[in-house]
């Protein structure tokens, strides 16, 4: 396996959600080398003091601990990236930046699209500018982005396809940093996905509520969403999206194995504001400049100075969730697996781990 982030210091921002969570658990386990320092970057001081306390070893902790947390090799920062001077503050001494931060529920981006960009292209645009005018020893920026940055059409997606714009243009502008990011689809059980929600349906006896019957989504385990960037540190060139091969359902069948031989019923809502049937991945004009690695793709920049090649066997092609859908027993057995069907799910401090 590689180690990309073997002796290196590591900021995470938007540390405490569902994916900084098991990226901090993975880094600690050294699954890709042991860092040298973990740094978890949050303004949620709640979510930042229940982390803190479960790797902490007291038996009684209080506010205390905090007090040699700079010392500790898992460091906690309460800070806000769309704040300059805390993410100067967080980054100066950073080798690898994982952007995990960002407003990332699609109707709350629509009704408050101003916060979304704030968070979302703002807090980015912090990064890149705190590397530039302070010359930060930076190594790598991974900006996490979203399927719906692939020919957006809501509020999300809009602001996440520029964070992608901003992190790649920042190659341009901070050459001696590399700036690169990983989109992915819906991450399994993550905070405020669909599996959560119908687990808690079918706890209350349903109905289980869809938005369109058409609806497929891809479905991607957290842990597989950390070997994703684990995979663009050690390979992706300046610019480069890291785009994960990973199956997809249709969400009416992923609702009738969840719901099993009880007696619970579908409901169908219609489609919530900014959501797409479909998730697109790689779009028509970037499969032309999208190649196969293994067990990802990778979508080459759109900015030519940043291409150190031409592709000579692109993609060609879209990569769509209602490409290939999994059959029932398939979608059993990935639940199954990651512990996901109705009474064997976990949960820590109120959300399901993948």
């Amino acid at each position: 396996m590689s180690q990309p982030f073997k002796n290196k210091r590591v900021l995470i921002t938007g540390g405490t959600g569902s994916l900084g969570k098991t990226l901090t658990k993975k880094l600690l386990a050294g699954d890709y080398g042991l860092p040298s320092k973990v740094i978890v970057f949050s303004r949620d001081e709640a979510k930042q003091h229940n982390m803190r306390v479960a790797y902490s070893t007291v038996k009684n902790p209080t506010d205390e601990i905090i007090f040699d947390n700079f010392r500790r090799f898992l460091e906690f920062r309460i800070g806000d990236i769309r704040n300059y001077a805390s993410v100067c503050s967080a980054i100066r001494q950073a080798d690898i930046i994982i952007n995990a931060a960002a407003l990332k529920q699609v109707p709350s981006c629509e009704y408050f699209p101003v916060e979304a960009a704030l968070t979302n292209i703002d807090g980015p645009a912090n990064i890149v500018r705190a590397i530039e005018e302070n010359d930060f020893p930076v190594e790598c920026v991974v900006g996490v982005s979203t399927d719906k940055a692939c020919l957006p059409v809501n509020a999300m997606g809009i602001t996440k396809a520029l964070q992608e714009r901003i992190f790649i243009a920042g190659n341009i502008t901070t050459p001696r940093t590399r700036f690169i990011c990983v989109r992915y689809g819906n991450v399994l059980a993550s905070r405020g996905s669909v599996i959560p929600l119908f687990h808690e349906q079918i706890q209350n006896g349903g109905p289980l509520t869809i938005t369109t019957e058409d609806m497929t989504r891809f479905l991607l385990p957290l842990s597989h969403a950390v070997a994703t960037i684990a995979a663009a540190l050690e390979n992706a060139g300046p610019g480069e999206i890291y785009v994960p091969k990973i199956p997809s359902a249709r969400i009416t069948d992923l609702a009738k194995v969840l719901i099993g031989g009880r007696e619970v019923k579908i409901k169908v809502i219609g489609i919530r504001p900014g959501e797409k049937i479909h998730e697109l991945m790689i779009s028509p004009d970037e499969g032309v400049r999208a190649f196969d690695r293994g067990d990802f793709y990778a979508i080459a920049p759109m900015l030519p100075e940043l291409r150190e090649a031409e592709i000579s066997s692109p993609l060609g092609r879209p990569y769509s969730s209602n490409d290939k859908t999994m059959t029932l027993a398939e979608i059993e057995d990935l639940l199954r697996l990651h512990k996901l069907m109705p009474g064997d799910a976990r949960v820590d401090d109120g959300e399901f781990l993948a």
